[in-house]
Order: structure tokens, then C-alpha cells, then sequence
């Protein structure tokens, strides 16, 4: 029977600021090697005895993450939205609700590094036979070392040739604790990866947390496909209380099963273990980008679109993005999350936003902002369209760098090519469209009164927002 993955595609971002942010966290970036750890997680799943993925997302995020899977070569069963994150426990129930009810699902987070493939799949498929026997199996990663940050499984008695039960879930341990796990060789790391028949997932859920089984299936049943997602109810997602599925089933579950696996597993969870993952050159510094390290050690140090230049540093951190700078000690890397706390406080747009900001039909990004201006740059993919909308305060000219405009202003439709321009007055109706087959770049400078991105009316919209 084939087995279907359901990749879980949410979480915040914020051990990887201020690469990784909330709208744009870090499984949707390139961290070990060419493609995104989504698109690697899709991929590697793409392999005899797999069907096609379900990924449930957020709002934010669905056209971003469509569109990688897509470049990917990845065609989903079904890109399900999540209106509000409410961790695992939904999500579980939504996959199982979804599926017939002897079908296996393999559960799994999209922002992991797996360096073994073929070592993850094989133990797929040894778990699968105690799945279909109704067993829940989690994945219980080999120790390499005594880590705090991470919660452990200890297994209780062989189930068969492959497997064990679990004999209990431990939260994350202090340093010394972690020691004596890793010294009694019957604890492991927990990745968060699950193996289920649908019917004996739903089973536990309806007897250890029957409230949020309901509120979930009635925030299927209200809704609706949107263009190629499908958009859970809002306000019945909304009602739902958030659980992780380890506290919602795992850990109250006498089916819980535990798979053994050496697989080279990461959860990258801050920018030491990214250092570590990085492979460091001989003298122990990981450099990516623009970067000039003299006489320096031990440090991760990152650059992007502008230079970099360290003297004499030493197991530091430095990631020097185009709005914001990190400089921290390595061993107090993992503090990053008070910083973005503090800047949220503070009502930052660098706690939350990336410099590029992406939209359906491609991105833009700010180069400049002062009183009464600013200036974007705009890039559309091959057939993207903004909406037909107005803006009250503010009036816009359009400089083409690149590709071909389709632009409607007023009751006019018109060409522009390079290096060709058009003026959209305040309060006149326009659109943006890509009419060739290159990537549509514009200069895009906006002047007036209020230059902020709410001062928008849409009038028709292709991409349904």
C-alpha cells in the first residue's frame, strides 16, 4: 500500500533571524545546498511506494509555497491553508480526516535537513507494517550527543523485527540528564515524524481530545477550494484550541510505537547548529556571500547583497542581511528569539517582514523610503497580474528594467518595454501585467501623502485575496 506524505509547512522562524522571519520562515530557504529544506522534503519523498503529498500551510504563506513546489516538480494532492497556526494536533486531525481510513500517512515538518535519504525511506518502510497494524510510530532519532534542546523517547519491548513500543516520552533535559540518556542507549531524539493508519489516528483523537477532533473536522466540512488550496473555516479553525500532536495522542496513547533511524537528521534549529551542519573550512569558519574574513575562527558569517569584513573574530555569529545585523556570541546564538521578542514589542516591521516580500504574482522588495516617497522594486513572474485596484493617497511611476508590461490605467491598456514609463495618478484605476515569457522587472516609485501598503482598494483579483 502506498504511503502518503503530509508535510507540514508553518512555524515562525525566529532561531534563524533575521534570515528567517515570520513571513518568510526557514523552510522556505536554501540553507543546505541549491533547494529550499521544503522542496528537499518534498523531493526526497518522491520515490516508489509514495503517492502525492498533502502540505498544509498557512495564509501567509500558500502562494510561496506553491510556487516552490512547483519549481521543484512537485505536485501536491492538495495544498490545505490554515487560516490561524494551531500547532500539530489540527493538522494530524485535518490529514486523517482528508484520507480513507486504512490509508498511511507519514507525517513530517518541512524544515529539517536530512543528509540520508535512503537510510529515512528504508525505515519508512520497516515501520509501515506496525502501522497498518495500527500502531502510531514515531521516528526516534539515533543520538550523536547529549543535546538539551531536543525531547527523547525511550523504548520498552522489541515489536517484532523492527520497532519497539515506547516506554515513555521525556521533555527536553537538563545537561545532565540528557548524559544518562545518551549512556542507557534506549533514548532517542524526538524528529516529530509520525507513521498512521487514518482510522486508528482518529480513533485516539476522538478518545484523548474529542473537542478538538470536532472543531477540526467542522472546519473541513465549512470549507472551501480556493483556485488549487483548500481553505479551512476561519472561524471554526479559528475556535480551535492550538496542541501539539505529542501531548494531544502521543503521549497519551498505549499504540504509540518508536522507530530507530540513523539518517543524519537536523532540525537546524539555531544558527550554531546551521555553523555546524555548514561544513566549516579549515579554520573553522562558515562563510556565505560577500565576505572578507581576516584572522578568524570558529564563526559563521553571512552576507547578503552587500560586504562583509571580519578581523580577529572568534566563535561568533554575523549574518548581515540588507535591513537588519545580527552579532552574537555563538554560544548565546540561540537568544536570537528575545531579540525578535523585543523587536515585536517595539512594533518592528524587521521582526516579522523580509526585505522581499513575496505576493502571487512575484515579489518586491524596498530600496528606499522617505517623507511622502518610496521606492520599490517589483518583480512578476511570466503571465503574474497585480489586481485591478486604486490607491487614495498616493500616485505611482512605473519604470521598466525588464520584460514586457501589459499596463491598464483608466479605461487604456497599453505596451511598455525597457526602459519605457507610465504615471498612475491618485485615485485612478490600474493593473500590472506580465505579457512576455522573461520575468517582468519594475522601478516602481510611489509619492504622496501615505505611501503604506493598506492604502489599496481591490477591484478584481485573479488570486482571490
Amino acid at each position: 500500500m502506498a504511503i502518503r506524505p503530509v508535510i507540514l509547512s508553518g512555524g515562525a522562524g525566529t532561531r534563524l533571524w533575521p534570515l528567517s522571519r515570520e513571513l518568510y520562515p526557514k523552510q522556505l530557504h536554501a540553507l543546505a545546498g541549491d533547494r529550499t529544506l521544503l522542496q528537499q522534503t518534498a523531493q526526497r519523498l518522491q520515490a516508489e511506494g509514495f503517492d502525492q503529498p498533502l502540505v498544509i500551510c498557512n495564509e501567509q504563506h500558500r502562494f510561496i509555497v506553491a510556487e516552490q513546489l512547483r519549481e521543484a516538480g512537485i505536485e501536491p494532492l492538495s495544498v490545505v491553508v490554515e487560516p490561524v497556526g494551531r500547532n500539530t494536533a489540527p493538522a494530524v486531525a485535518v490529514a486523517a480526516s482528508l484520507a480513507a481510513p486504512d490509508d498511511l500517512l507519514l507525517l513530517l515538518p518541512s524544515d529539517h535537513l536530512v543528509r540520508k535519504p535512503d537510510a529515512f525511506l528504508q525505515a519508512v518502510r520497516n515501520a509501515a507494517p506496525l502501522a497498518q497494524a495500527g500502531h502510531l510510530v514515531t521516528f526516534g532519532i539515533r543520538p550523536t550527543a547529549p543535546e538539551t534542546g531536543y525531547g527523547y523517547i525511550q523504548r520498552g519491548p522489541a515489536l517484532g523485527d523492527a520497532g519497539y513500543q515506547v516506554a515513555r516520552f521525556a521533555e527536553k533535559p537538563d545537561a545532565a540528564t540528557a548524559a544518562r540518556y545518551i549512556a542507557g542507549g534506549d533514548f532517542f531524539w524526538n524528529a516529530g515524524i509520525l507513521l498512521f493508519r487514518a482510522d486508528a489516528m482518529l480513533a485516539e483523537l476522538q478518545a484523548h481530545c474529542p473537542d478538538l477532533l470536532a472543531g477540526t473536522q467542522q472546519a473541513f466540512s465549512a470549507g472551501a477550494r480556493d483556485l488549487f488550496f483548500f481553505r479551512l473555516d476561519n472561524a471554526a479553525f479559528s475556535a480551535i484550541r492550538g496542541e501539539s500532536i505529542d501531548y494531544a495522542v502521543m503521549e497519551r496513547t498505549q499504540r504509540a510505537a518508536v522507530m530507530p533511524v540513523d539518517m543524519g537528521w537536523s532540525d537546524i534549529g539555531g544558527w550554531p547548529v546551521l555553523w555546524a551542519e555548514s561544513n566549516p573550512d579549515q579554520d573553522g569558519n562558515v562563510l556565505q556571500g560577500d565576505v572578507l574574513a581576516l584572522d578568524s575562527q570558529g564563526s559563521y558569517l553571512r552576507a547578503d547583497g552587500l560586504l562583509l569584513a571580519a578581523i580577529g573574530l572568534k566563535d561568533v555569529v554575523v549574518v548581515a542581511g540588507r535591513d537588519a545585523v545580527l552579532v552574537a556570541d555563538k554560544a548565546r546564538a540561540s537568544d536570537v528569539k528575545q531579540v525578535v521578542d523585543r523587536l515585536k514589542a517595539q512594533g518592528r516591521r524587521e521582526a516579522t517582514e523580509p526585505m522581499r516580500v513575496y505576493r502571487p504574482w512575484g515579489w518586491y522588495e524596498d530600496l528606499a523610503e522617505g517623507p511622502r516617497h518610496r521606492v520599490k522594486r517589483l518583480c512578476l513572474h511570466p503571465g503574474g497580474k497585480i489586481s485591478l485596484q486604486k490607491h487614495a493617497q498616493r500616485s505611482e511611476h512605473w519604470v521598466v528594467v525588464r520584460g514586457e508590461a501589459r499596463v491598464t490605467r483608466g479605461e487604456d491598456t497599453f505596451t511598455l518595454l525597457v526602459n519605457q514609463s507610465t504615471y498612475i495618478a491618485a485615485g485612478q484605476v490600474h493593473r500590472l501585467e506580465n505579457a512576455g515569457t522573461l520575468p517582468l522587472e519594475i522601478i516602481e516609485v510611489q509619492s504622496g501623502d501615505y505611501v503604506g501598503e493598506d492604502d489599496i482598494v481591490r477591484l478584481d483579483d485573479i488570486y482571490g485575496r
